[in-house]
């Protein structure tokens, strides 16, 4: 444990003096930003013609509700930007054989990494929680939604970082490591469209193995073990294949 966490602190400073963080929390916070402001205005006009005309209009459906949806396509283009340095950089520097000599379980490594960028990635999702708080302050939120679209938030992006950990400890070319995760996590996200061209079971397999299926129960206020369960089963098996590759590169010398 005491190695983990010296490991979670190295990638903290890794993070601080480097100028990745500061423009990745710059683009989410101002992209976010914007889409909140743009939904909760939608929301009010649209709210003021329904006192005129009749209509339901809540914040739920029409702010809270695609808030998290937008912010998860931000967080997709986003989160490859800080797992590609995580192994690449470690590999172009040089350290990488250096690190794999101290006295530190390959398990006690990956989990540091992953760790260090999963508690970086909590701490963008804290700088939003102004948003529920200003809607609490002007109107009457059902605040299950927000509760449990942080923690779909949490899970999905635990699983972009850990398939983000598996792309870069296979090469050293952080770019190529940013390039290859997002496009991955892209496939995983549609590949539920393809359930519109094929029949069971294996549509049923597409629909369950889509990123973005599992997210949308949480950004309704919904909890199903079900979508827990598949994002944990995600992120262990980035880990896994982690370990596997870290594993070959010891055997390779």
């Amino acid at each position: 444990m005491r190695n983990i966490w010296v490991l979670l602190k190295k990638e903290w400073y890794g993070y601080f003096a480097s100028p990745i963080i500061y423009t990745v929390l710059f683009i989410f916070l101002l992209l976010s930003g914007y889409f909140f402001y743009s939904n909760v205005a939608y929301f009010s006009l649209m709210s003021f013609q329904a006192s005129q005309w009749g209509g339901d209009f809540n914040l739920t459906d029409w702010v809270i509700e695609p808030l998290f949806g937008n912010m998860s396509v931000v967080l997709l283009l986003l989160l490859p930007l800080l797992t590609m340095r995580l192994f690449a950089e470690e590999k172009r520097q040089g350290s990488m054989e250096l690190l794999l000599s101290y006295p530190v379980r390959d398990i006690e490594l990956v989990v540091g990494k992953f760790l260090g960028c999963v508690s970086i990635y909590a701490l963008m999702l804290l700088f939003t929680f102004f948003y529920p708080v200003l809607l609490a302050w002007l109107g009457r939120p059902d605040i299950g939604p927000f509760f449990t679209g942080y923690l779909g938030l949490l899970l999905m992006g635990s699983a972009f970082i850990s398939l983000g950990v598996f792309i870069s400890s296979l090469t050293e070319n952080q770019i190529v490591a940013a390039a290859l995760t997002f496009g991955l996590l892209l496939l995983f996200w549609v590949i539920n469209w393809a359930t519109y061209i094929t029949e069971p079971p294996l549509s049923k397999i597409f629909e369950h193995i889509s990123l973005i299926t599992h997210f949308r129960h949480f950004t309704k206020g919904v909890i199903d073990t079900a979508d827990i369960v598949f994002y944990c089963t995600f992120i262990l098996l980035g880990l896994f294949l982690t370990l596997r590759s870290l594993e070959i590169q010891r055997l390779r010398g």
